[in-house]
């Protein structure tokens, strides 16, 4: 089916999920789950297609290594990624809508190069620039984690430091949950956020590119 927006229900699933997250408010609201969540991401992930495909991510977390999360997720998220490498992911939660884009996690190659790109002059101005306008244009820039101080190789009064301490580089916009969710326009939205990030994307497919490691060395 087309996509018609976000139901308020959506919200509302998650809410409740956040005061009673366990299993028994799971299997009773199983199906809530399925037509109210899971489907509405199904058919936004389809209306953006262009930068697809998209994985839509489990709602149960992985308990394996961590006894102390709750069993089930309080989002449910979506991820694409060009061929270039860029990574496109939405969510929906208690909160509203959120979507990202960029490289949040880079795997060792990738942030060797990151860093070697920075830490040129050319390179590396542009990309201070573009992420300078992203954040006047009110974009969030995050990763999935950064160094407290810099790495080996590098000095701690480079002028461009807080880029290379950086272990990703995304922009995000955390839209929360304005009656404009709850209509098509929650596409157009993502879509337009995603494509005010084209530049920093762009320099990253350019300069990064896609991991070539086999999963078990793609850490530090």
């Amino acid at each position: 089916m087309a996509f018609t927006g976000i139901p308020p229900a959506a919200i509302d699933f998650y809410e409740r999920l956040e005061a009673d997250n366990n299993k028994p408010f799971w299997e009773a609201n199983r199906a809530t789950f399925a037509e109210v969540v899971r489907a509405p991401t199904e058919e936004l992930a389809g209306a953006l297609d262009e930068f697809g495909p998209f994985h839509l991510f489990r709602p149960h977390n992985d308990l394996r290594f961590s006894k102390n999360r709750p069993p089930y997720k309080t989002h449910q998220g979506a991820y694409g990624e060009s061929e270039g490498g860029a990574g496109f992911y939405f969510h929906i939660s208690a909160a509203g809508l959120m979507c990202g884009t960029g490289y949040y996690a880079m795997a060792k190659d990738q942030l060797e190069r990151f860093r070697r790109a920075v830490d040129a002059e050319q390179t590396g101005t542009e990309i201070e620039a573009i992420v300078a306008d992203l954040r006047a244009r009110r974009y969030e820039i995050g990763a999935v984690d950064e160094l407290k101080t810099a790495p080996r190789g590098y000095p701690k009064d480079h002028p461009r430091i807080e880029l290379i301490r950086r272990k990703g580089l995304m922009a995000s916009r955390d839209f929360g949950a304005p009656k404009w969710i709850h209509t098509r326009q929650a596409a157009t939205k993502i879509r337009d956020a995603w494509n005010g990030a084209g530049d920093m994307n762009a320099w990253l497919d350019a300069h990064v590119g896609p991991s070539t490691l086999e999963p078990d060395e793609m850490r530090f």
